[in-house]
């Protein structure tokens, strides 16, 4: 099959989503797919490369010329709307590649939608977030869980996190293409049963398939070979929480409910500042370990020197990939039941849910685990057990099998693309 992947960010920009898009773009080309892959150019980055053999384009956009929209210069995000030139760029990746299947990942998409019938691929998207409801994507409102959305709700919610003129802009665009994503895509692809409820997806008329977001077959082989950045944890067993300085993510209620245990080993934080909701860190309760910033190699060897995981999220977590490489090494859970992590958390089986928020129920089942190493044990032999299920070997033949029910008969034909646009097809190939 021609699959033609687009994401608004691509490594070496990383994050959850970014190390998706590549692990998948590149499983399939080795699955003897043809796979090319639109991003948004950044500065420094160059405009065509092969990675693993992924073809991988990056576009420019209008928007992306303008610094003012963009608190991080280097996160220039896909508007919510179409971008003339972004679409221009798509046209001729396009004509260049002659997709048969369109699997997009974000707000991108909108710059392929005036596209989508001209090109005659079937278009997929997978649902990482809350953005065909949310402007901000989280569904967070103000700093709670955000009950449901309404206009002038989300305009004031959006007004106070991107600014009143930029709110506003973001808040009426993303309403108007919501629906027109919902008529043009072929196939949503929610990456929890949470995100098609939280996005309404089951109350539509196209197709919806979860499908969870996916690691290396390998990713539980960690090199024998310590890592040096390990230094700097304690010599003995601790707790470990992987991900995001921010309030959704839980942080500030573990370090309240940690605070109340007493005699407890220490518990390690490992991630990465955000300027969303961000929990300070400069100050934490005695015996908690603050590491910034490390290497993915290197948390997987703290994983596996852990006693057990801790997701205690307060938002709706979509399918948070730290709970997954935690559970293939072995870990057991602690988390928060919402979101995407009771599709992967099994209640007293591969580990303990609680109330989203609720610090003392937290402490409790953190004491618990502490307390009965045969219940970690158990708990983390099914975790292992249960993490095959979100492995690359499980997860990438399910989106074949989506991309194959959608061409049908037409999985192995030659799909024409009008000869008008073979000089954009010669100019991307001289790039090449």
């Amino acid at each position: 099959m021609r699959i033609l992947m687009l994401t608004q960010f691509y490594p070496p920009i990383i994050g959850g989503e970014e190390r998706h898009v590549r692990a998948l773009s590149t499983h399939l080309a080795a699955r003897g797919h043809t796979v090319a892959l639109a991003t948004i150019w950044h500065p420094g980055m160059p405009e065509f490369e092969v990675d693993q053999g992924v073809r991988i384009y990056r576009i420019r956009g209008s928007m992306q010329r303008v610094d003012a929209l963009f608190s991080d210069s280097g996160h220039r995000h896909a508007p919510p709307f179409p971008d003339p030139e972004l679409v221009l760029a798509l046209r001729r990746v396009v004509a260049a590649e002659r997709p048969q299947i369109v699997h997009a990942h974000n707000w991108l998409v909108h710059s392929f939608l005036p596209l989508k019938a001209w090109s005659g691929a079937k278009l997929v998207l997978t649902v990482h977030d809350h953005s065909l409801l949310c402007p901000k994507k989280k569904l967070i409102y103000g700093d709670t869980l955000c009950s449901g959305p309404g206009f002038f709700k989300c305009l004031r919610c959006a007004g106070a996190h991107y600014g009143m003129a930029k709110g506003s802009m973001v808040t009426l665009a993303n309403r108007v293409m919501t629906r027109a994503e919902r008529a043009a895509v072929d196939v949503f692809v929610p990456v929890s049963r949470a995100v098609a409820e939280d996005n309404r997806l089951f109350e539509g008329r196209t197709p919806v398939e979860v499908i969870p977001n996916f690691v290396p077959d390998d990713v539980d082989k960690v090199s024998p070979v310590p890592h040096p950045n390990l230094a700097q944890l304690p010599p003995d067993e601790f707790m470990l929480f992987v991900g995001a300085f921010g309030r959704y993510k839980g942080l500030d209620v573990l370090m309240r409910a940690y605070a109340g245990l007493s005699a407890a080993p220490p518990l390690v934080v490992i991630g990465y500042q955000t300027s969303e909701y961000p929990v300070r860190t400069t100050d934490p309760p005695p015996n908690v370990v603050i590491l910034k910033n490390w290497p993915h190699a290197a948390v997987m060897q703290a994983w596996t020197r852990s006693l057990f995981g801790l997701v205690p999220s307060t938002w709706s977590d979509p399918c948070p990939s730290t709970a997954i490489e935690a559970m293939a090494t072995g870990r057991p859970l602690i988390a928060s039941r919402i979101g995407g992590l009771t599709d992967m958390v099994e209640e007293g089986v591969t580990g303990l849910l609680v109330p989203p928020g609720d610090e003392e129920a937290l402490r409790q089942a953190m004491q618990r685990l502490l307390n009965d190493p045969a219940l970690r044990a158990r708990m983390g032999e099914a975790a292992r057990r249960k993490a095959v299920e979100f492995k690359a070997g499980s997860v990438v033949p399910r989106i074949e099998q989506v991309y194959a029910r959608l061409l049908g008969s037409e999985a192995t034909a030659h799909q024409v693309v009008p000869a008008a646009e073979d000089d954009a097809h010669i100019t991307l190939e001289s790039a090449a």
